[in-house]
């Protein structure tokens, strides 16, 4: 047996090279794994406390902070005062990267942080000028509301300044080099006027309308107007031609399909013989939510729901006594006006055979590694000129913006009286300070009343189909007329019919006396909604959980015997041939693992392609906004007889059918193979709540921890899932919400894909599956239990 010095006698002698340079590995190794275990311990220092004591200046009571099982936040106050700081602190907390993005996006400062990629996008924000509607909405609030703004963003400071002390700021911060500034109230303002423009109006219908009436005849052009004017617009021939495929260019355009659906029914039709209510908001899904979900409870509040990040209060919810939702009501409040520029002075615009000096707003904005750009907005009596941000739009002619969210308003105050109410009276006199954006509210109270409201400050036009063309602004005629008296405004308080539902469908009747819009969305939803409600009687909860996961598709059960009878069977391939086979026995359902729905909407979307593709350009598509409601009614036209200038000049409905079809199937073959049958609706139709910065490669494990998971629904049914051309699903039910008002104090959500903004939180991804299936939590207004943190005042 070898001895260990015979054996190192016999053992060749390592080179001295090889030696150093196992020890050069071995000192990257050990500083990799120092490394690695810095940025871990880091990472984890910046997980928020939901448990122990935190001091915090400016509190005058202690505050107790409950996150439940979910993550919500249970706050108990003994003040209102107390009650918002912790809201801001706790938000914060959670959510501080998301708050500080939203606002710089809203305000357009983003290029200060990002660079040059964006600044494009800020010379749009800048020029609507968000944040400044939001200062000049300050001076509007009540004492009352500017405490509650003023103590939620001492909350949101108090945050700031203990994780910036203490290196515990989220690492979002540290992974773009910049550390968060101040809050301010305008901030809260600014996102909250945000979101009123991603609810927005239909000004880029108005300048795809003014497009086609340049590039087409009128008998063409009117064809694709969401409602055929009765009579022939002047405006073209009275200024020079606007180049709307440049001008609006960059514009930032609020997604098609940004929706909602909500119901609420009697206590005559429920098994509690109490209202249900049931509440969802189409908004863009992605990580963090959109909303955050909290509990708010004081002398004065004890209100559950969600909010925007960033905002005091709880916009959509439940308290003791009452339950609301919301959907958009999508009215004309947004007016182009073509304006005639002085060509002796570029600063005035005229007005009534007088120039007007309009107001100029310096707006430099910061640029990360380059030179401040000195941008200047020019602001007329309508508003800004949204036709020159990215480039000289016409030698004399421009477009103004007129919107009602760009006035002083007052939504903050609305929000915080309707969290107080207690009955319809109450509530709808809060109503009256929400001006933007305009919402179909449903209210329902545990006294057994209920009742729907649009709110907001509506125009009035002298004739509704100015609202679809751009309007002159040098006529005083041209001029808005006020707006509908809030009385006025379509409300109902306990129908007939025991119930009231909304899907962003038309809500008035030709007998109403004013016009609210011409761009309404397809009302598939709302069909739905009401078959699923007439006639049902003993409605529980989970019958309302399982309608808002309901996947029928209406337009397809009205259209596809129509396409399939004008599809030509000459000649067609084998997967064309099985394709229509499972078409024709599809029972209509929307379901991830079927074959029919991916082929019913590619096909849809293949007739759009033919009927437009070739005559419009792909820029001034994306400002066709309502295509599929326009092309449905071509379609409808031409089912009941009429013709179509459209339809016509594609060769005739056959062809428009046999053309798309083939087109559809030779697409999926090349993406998915030649099994027909092997192919789903969650092949191309899958949701990922995508984190904002995980475009940055070796970051998207960490932020998308998740894989896409194939979904049911689509943009036509009460589940709604609006997708890409990635197939990913990117808007859709932000919250889902349904109130049982025999246990006001219980609410059932689901917010996906969870309440934190932290990756390493337990509470990032984990209602991701939840929303995919469609579970629901309970949350209690009343006692619960969780992880506690202690607020207290700072000695």
């Amino acid at each position: 047996m070898e001895t260990a010095k015979e054996f190192e006698v016999r053992s060749p002698k390592r080179k001295p090279w090889k030696k150093y340079a196992l020890i050069s590995v071995g000192i990257v190794v050990l500083l990799i794994a120092i490394a690695l275990i810095f940025v871990n311990v880091y990472i984890n220092r910046s997980l928020p406390q939901v448990q122990g004591e935190v001091e915090i200046n400016g509190l005058e009571e202690q505050v107790t902070v409950l996150r439940d099982d979910q993550g919500v936040p249970h706050i108990k106050a003994e003040n209102a005062h107390d009650l918002f700081l912790a809201q801001g602190y706790v938000q914060a907390q959670d959510r501080l990267f998301q708050m500080e993005l939203a606002r710089r996006q809203a305000s357009g400062t983003l290029s200060e942080v990002v660079g040059e990629a964006t600044v494009d996008q800020d010379k749009y924000f800048r020029t609507l000028g968000l944040r400044r509607a939001a200062e000049a909405s300050l001076t509007s609030y009540s004492e009352e509301s500017m405490d509650a703004l003023e103590a939620f963003s001492d909350g949101v400071n108090a945050y700031i300044n203990d994780a910036s002390t203490n290196h515990r700021l989220p690492p979002e911060f540290a992974l773009m080099g910049i550390e968060p500034e101040a809050w301010e109230p305008v901030d809260s303002l600014t996102v909250g006027k945000y979101m009123a423009f991603d609810l927005g109006g239909h000004w880029e219908r108005q300048a795809f309308n003014y497009y086609l009436l340049s590039e087409f005849n009128e008998e063409k052009a009117y064809e694709l107007f969401p409602t055929y004017p009765e009579k022939a617009p002047t405006i073209l021939g009275e200024v020079g031609k606007v180049d709307v495929a440049s001008s609006f260019k960059d514009a930032v355009i609020p997604h098609a399909f940004n929706g909602s659906n909500n119901w609420v029914v009697s206590g005559e039709r429920t098994s509690s013989g109490a209202p249900l209510l049931a509440d969802d908001p189409h908004l863009g899904l992605a990580t963090p939510s959109i909303w955050y979900q909290m509990h708010l409870q004081s002398p004065e509040y004890n209100v559950s729901g969600v909010i925007f990040a960033g905002i005091p209060g709880i916009i959509l919810g439940h308290n003791s006594d009452i339950s609301w939702g919301v959907t958009n009501v999508g009215p004309d409040v947004q007016q182009l006006y073509l304006e005639k520029r002085n060509p002796d002075n570029p600063d005035e615009f005229l007005y009534e055979e007088e120039w007007e000096e309009a107001t100029i707003h310096k707006e430099p904005i910061k640029v990360k590694d380059a030179d401040t750009i000195d941008y200047e907005v020019t602001e007329t009596r309508h508003g800004p000129i949204v036709s020159e941000f990215a480039e000289q739009s016409g030698k004399d002619t421009s477009m103004t913006l007129r919107w009602t969210a760009l006035d002083p308003t007052t939504e903050l105050e609305a929000i915080l009286e309707i969290n107080r109410s207690t009955n319809w009276n109450q509530f709808e006199k809060g109503l009256e300070k929400f001006l933007a954006p305009a919402q179909n509210f449903v209210f329902a109270s545990n006294d057994g009343t209920i009742a729907y409201k649009a709110n907001g400050q509506i125009p009035i036009y002298d004739n509704p189909d100015d609202a679809l063309l751009p309007m002159r602004g040098w006529k005083e005629e041209d001029e808005w007329k006020g707006y509908i008296p809030f009385d006025e405004l379509p409300s109902i308080v306990n129908p007939e019919e025991g119930f009231v539902a909304t899907a962003n469908n038309k809500v008035v009747g030709d007998d109403y006396p004013y016009h609210i819009s011409h761009n309404w969305a397809q009302p598939y939803r709302y069909e739905r909604i009401v078959q699923l409600l007439e006639g049902k009687e003993n409605l529980k909860v989970e019958d309302f959980q399982e309608m808002q996961m309901d996947v029928h598709n209406l337009q397809a059960e009205e259209f596809l015997p129509f396409m399939l009878s004008h599809l030509s069977r000459e000649n067609l391939s084998h997967q064309e041939e099985e394709a229509v086979s499972l078409l024709e026995g599809w029972n209509y359902e929307d379901d991830k693992d079927l074959t029919q729905p991916l082929l019913f909407h590619a096909w849809i979307s293949s007739i759009q392609d033919v009927l437009y593709q070739s005559s419009i350009p792909e820029e001034m598509r994306g400002l066709f906004h309502g295509s599929g409601q326009t092309t449905d009614e071509l379609l409808r036209d031409v089912r009941e007889g009429e013709d179509s200038v459209w339809i016509t000049e594609a060769g005739g409905i056959e062809q428009v059918m046999t053309t798309s079809f083939n087109r559809m199937i030779s697409e999926r073959v090349e993406d998915l193979g030649e099994d027909v049958e092997r192919w789903t609706w969650g092949d191309a139709h899958a949701v990922a709540f995508t984190h904002p910065l995980s475009s940055i490669g070796f970051l998207e494990r960490f932020y998308n921890p998740e894989e896409p998971k194939p979904v049911s629904g689509s943009r036509v049914t009460v589940r709604a899932a609006g997708y890409g051309e990635d197939g990913i699903v990117d808007h859709g039910a932000s919250w889902r919400f349904v109130s049982d008002l025999s246990k006001p104090s219980l609410g059932h959500h689901i917010v996906g894909p969870g309440q934190s903004g932290h990756f390493r939180s337990a509470w990032y991804h984990d209602q991701f599956d939840d929303w995919v299936e469609g579970a629901y939590h309970e949350t209690s207004l009343q006692e619960t239990s969780g992880q506690e943190l202690m607020l207290t005042p700072a000695e």
